[in-house]
């Protein structure tokens, strides 16, 4: 067996801190937005259980605002920082804010305020397939999606859905649970688009335990006309498969496959197969965002 990592001081000092101030982690995370920093409450506890550490410039600074936030001394929490340490086994890297691929983040982040996102960084991706249907009218009639998950520790036991759709002068689809899952809390803003909900597993699962969860999103009419779809990666997918399926009457003039991630940004021109229907299959790939945008005659 491998040794027990040493007790990172950092995460101790700041585990008894939020402790002493008797504010759970969204709490917190609420005092930190009126102050103009924008930190999830996932990133919160993998600092405090010492799994990563604030090291990028703009987690420093939101460190400093933490630190006024649980009433300790200025600089006592970053202090303890010291060099940055190198990531080994029991570490995972600081995670991208769940904004942070999306055209608003802040509103992304108001949007999953209420929903608990704190397992999101301890499932592992193994496959994420997703099936959009369009309609004869170019309209988005559905989504499917099914993920195949595996817990990097005890305890998960939900997956957090988020949707932005473009026209904002549509309804919001409806989640429905099709397997391994039911809905938890759910918050909207058709204002903004977007969507937020939790999909309940059946029992919390233990370490390295996978599961299969499968969800549809179904809008209602007037639905929104379809011109892209996209899937955003916060943390890593082993395989993900896109299929778009047009109805045979209506195919698209043209199609472009997007691929970006924090420093490149590709496109390919792709074609209908004898189905009416386009796929793409990205494997070991984020950060970043996957998807297809297409034109109609």
């Amino acid at each position: 067996m491998p040794p027990e990592p040493t007790p990172d001081p950092f995460a101790t000092a700041l585990r008894a801190a939020i402790a002493r101030r008797g504010l759970g982690l969204h709490r917190i995370r609420e005092h930190l937005r009126t102050r103009g920093v924008t930190i999830s409450a996932a990133t919160l506890s993998y600092w405090q259980s010492g799994r990563s550490r604030p090291e990028r410039h703009e987690s420093l600074t939101a460190l400093h605002h933490l630190e006024e936030v649980l009433a300790v001394p200025p600089g006592a929490l970053t202090a303890l920082l010291g060099p940055p340490r190198p990531r080994g086994l029991h570490r995972v890297p600081e995670l991208p804010e769940i904004g942070a691929f999306w055209p608003a983040p802040t509103e992304v982040e108001q949007a999953v305020s209420e929903i608990d996102t704190t397992w999101d960084a301890r499932l592992t991706r193994l496959s994420q397939h997703d099936t959009i249907h369009i309609g004869p009218d170019r309209e988005e009639l559905s989504f499917v999606s099914r993920q195949v998950l595996k817990a990097n520790a005890d305890g998960p036991d939900r997956w957090v859905v988020i949707l932005h759709l473009d026209e904002h002068n549509h309804p919001l689809p409806e989640v429905k649970p099709l397997r391994h899952c039911t809905l938890g809390r759910q918050t909207t803003n058709p204002g903004t688009g977007l969507l937020a909900a939790e999909l309940l597993f059946p029992k919390p699962l233990h370490r390295n335990e996978t599961i299969i969860t499968e969800h549809e999103l179904t809008n209602h009419a007037p639905h929104p006309t379809a011109t892209n779809y996209e899937r955003k990666f916060r943390l890593p997918v082993r395989e993900y498969v896109l299929e778009i399926r047009f109805h045979p009457t209506c195919p698209p003039a043209t199609i472009t496959r997007h691929t970006t991630t924090k420093t490149t940004h590709h496109t390919e021109q792709v074609h209908l197969d004898e189905l009416a229907s386009i796929h793409g299959v990205a494997t070991d790939f984020g950060p970043g965002t996957y998807g297809f945008h297409w034109t109609w005659p």
